[in-house]
């Protein structure tokens, strides 16, 4: 096992398009403590979040695509050991640099504020220390801009069956098609958006952590 600080690429993990594996894809890591730790095992990270991370998957994903993988919140009595905010999101495009996702990577800096500035859908699970599990679509407008309008929840739970569990192994799948996206967990569909034109869940693939600790396994990618 190989630990890293403060990273900024990971290269690892199998990535399946068309059923045939591709290894060794990058992930780009936006750090705001600057003291993130990863563990790399395999298909495997273990991650620690002192503050804010997004962990970017860095291909761009478009037309309709699948993409799951499997992970857990670790309680065991670390010093970040926290159950909350176990989030992600995809369909993540910059509007002021639709070409590069990643020129402001430096400015977003795992702040989270600052991802209010994309567009994409984002599913905080259990966020506000394990007290909602939301469904929100990011508008792009700014980062001091108000919630309602930049970042408006679609759908939200509040009871325990929807609130995150210690060390629980969630099956997590996000599916786009050329209407609509879904998000699963273990197998039941939690959230739903509709699509209204062409390339509309285009973007990237961010696994979005805040003061916690997390194991990362299995991410695939199914077009």
């Amino acid at each position: 096992m190989t630990r890293f600080f403060m990273l900024v690429i990971v290269t690892l993990f199998a990535q399946t398009l068309n059923g045939q594996t591709v290894t060794l894809k990058n992930w780009i890591a936006e750090d705001h403590s600057g003291q993130m730790q990863i563990n790399v095992s395999r298909d495997t990270l273990e991650i620690v979040s002192p503050k804010g991370v997004t962990l970017w998957y860095n291909q761009k994903l478009t037309g309709e695509y699948e993409i799951s993988y499997r992970v857990q919140v670790v309680m065991q009595g670390g010093p970040f050991d926290r159950l909350s905010d176990l989030n992600c999101f995809w369909a993540a495009n910059d509007p002021e640099h639709p070409n590069n996702l990643f020129a402001r990577s430096a400015w977003r800096n795992g702040i989270f504020q600052r991802y209010k500035t994309l567009n994409l859908f984002y599913v905080g699970y259990g966020g506000n220390h394990n007290t909602t599990t939301r469904f929100r679509r990011y508008y792009g407008t700014g980062a001091e801009s108000e919630d309602e309008i930049v970042r408006p929840v679609i759908k939200e739970y509040t009871d325990s069956e929807h609130l995150l569990q210690p060390n629980h192994w969630y099956d997590i799948r996000i599916v786009v098609k050329k209407d609509a996206t879904d998000f699963y967990v273990d197998g039941d569909k939690l959230f739903h958006a509709s699509l209204s034109r062409a390339g509309e869940g285009d973007g990237y693939f961010g696994l979005r952590l805040l003061t916690n600790h997390v194991i990362f396994s299995g991410f695939k990618v199914f077009h």
